[in-house]
């Protein structure tokens, strides 16, 4: 076997990848084989295999009739390239999402049939053009790299839906909660009707506003595809109704806390008013509009470091290129508040009022963050979702070395073969003599 199989074979168990053999040599070649890769030896001949044609209409049946016996056999022997094809489509037919690796002109059908045909270097021109990878250096390892780097992507994927779906919630419900219920003239008592600078009816910003911060969103959105994930340790599927529910969540909890912000700051005019005793009243109604601008922003891209994240915010850290964009952001609106170079209804505000929403979205986020735990939680205790256990960094480090380090490890990890498994000179002699009698049937 090549020098990596071994490895590659125990990390694929690890990360829940069955693997199991196909070979045209003796039974007694592949079970020797199995043993010296740390497979089970439970290898079955071709006699309880269907023949199937891959030019005729595959059989619906396939998995009902054979499926149990492939799922707990190790192994098959002496198989032909319709024994292949036939076990491949038996296991889709069960469900499985199905690998095959080759290197033959024998293998190609059952290479097209997978769901991931994996060519190996070396391979003939029929295996690479039935194959959806082909491997351009030699050993196996680069599909359990392939396998994590897969995973990882999964996870971004799931931390965009979620931060997504939740800066939609707040944003959309926020002007539509604003625009129905936040009346500010029914706020400022001190104008009169007939006052031309007297406050609207109905809460917005200025579209300059809103553009910015699509804009400043979109640069934190996209750097979540940097961002520093870890693979889960098995094959997970997507829950949509688990992202759905902390994305909304999430979202609904930014959205309070913005809708309680813009009625702290429309009753700062009023004595007794929160803003009122802390010195912070009588504020213009662009300067509330400012506010609301600097909290939303800040709200949005903080939102991110708590999306990511199953657990409380700091369990993982982020990726440096995200990290940056978010930092860039907040920096950016800050900025932009207390200098606002648009000529609009919106005005600047002081460090004072500027600190204040600092601080505020700050104990939010908190409170924010508290909750999506609490809520990952609830899933888990009730099993409305299956648990998902990741990969340590440390076991993933050793999988990405170069070639030549990573063979070193390779070499030092694998297990000396117990006592009484080498390969015995009865099995080199089979596999010699089934090479003679067959000299162009490739030997596998």
């Amino acid at each position: 076997p090549r020098v990596d199989s071994y490895l590659t074979i125990s990390s694929a168990r690890d990360l829940g990848v069955t693997t199991k053999m196909l070979t045209g040599d003796h039974s007694a070649i592949a079970v020797e084989m199995c043993g010296t890769l740390g497979m089970g030896q439970n290898v079955l001949g071709p006699e309880k295999l269907p023949t199937v044609n891959p030019a005729d209409p595959i059989s619906e049946y396939l998995g009902r009739d054979y499926g149990v016996l492939i799922e707990n056999t190790d192994g098959f022997a002496q198989v032909l390239p319709e024994h292949k094809f036939a076990i491949v489509e038996a296991l889709r037919q069960k469900g499985h999402v199905v690998g095959m690796t080759g290197d033959g002109v024998n293998d190609a059908p059952a290479l097209k049939r997978a769901d991931v045909g994996i060519a190996v270097q070396g391979a003939t021109d029929a295996a690479r053009a039935c194959s959806d990878v082909v491997l351009t250096e030699p050993g196996l390892s680069t599909i359990i790299r392939a396998i994590i780097i897969s995973r990882q992507i999964v996870q971004r994927m799931k931390n965009y839906l979620i931060y997504r779906i939740s800066v939609t919630v707040q944003l959309l419900l926020f002007f539509f909660m604003g625009a129905l219920f936040m009346s500010p003239s029914r706020y400022n008592q001190e104008k009169e009707e007939t006052d031309e600078d007297s406050w609207p009816d109905v809460f917005a910003l200025p579209v300059s506003a809103v553009v910015i911060i699509t804009i400043l969103n979109d640069g934190t959105i996209i750097s979540i595809a940097y961002d520093n994930v870890l693979a889960c340790k098995q094959p997970e599927k997507w829950h949509i109704v688990k992202v759905t529910i902390v994305a909304v969540v999430i979202g609904l909890v930014a959205m309070s806390s913005s809708i309680l912000l813009l009625h702290c700051l429309l009753s700062s005019n009023n004595e007794g008013a929160i803003l009122y005793k802390f010195g912070l009243g009588y504020l213009e109604y662009g300067e509330i509009q400012m506010a609301i601008f600097l909290k939303i922003s800040l709200s949005n891209f903080l939102t991110v470091f708590s999306a990511r994240t199953t657990g409380p915010f700091w369990d993982r850290m982020p990726g440096q290129l995200m990290t940056a964009a978010v930092v860039l952001a907040l920096v950016v609106s800050t900025g932009l508040a207390l200098v606002w170079p648009f000529k609009d209804e919106m005005e600047t505000i002081g460090g004072g009022l500027v600190l204040m929403l600092w601080i505020y979205v700050l104990i939010w986020f908190a409170i924010q963050d508290l909750v999506k735990v609490g809520v990952y939680k609830v899933m888990d205790i009730y099993r409305w979702i299956p648990r998902v256990e990741y990969m340590n960094p440390e076991d993933m480090e050793p999988l990405f070395l170069s070639p030549k380090d990573r063979e070193k490890a390779i070499l030092k990890s694998k297990p000396k073969p117990p006592k009484g498994k080498q390969m015995s000179h009865v099995v080199q002699q089979l596999r010699q003599n089934q090479s003679n009698q067959y000299p162009d049937y490739p030997v596998d």
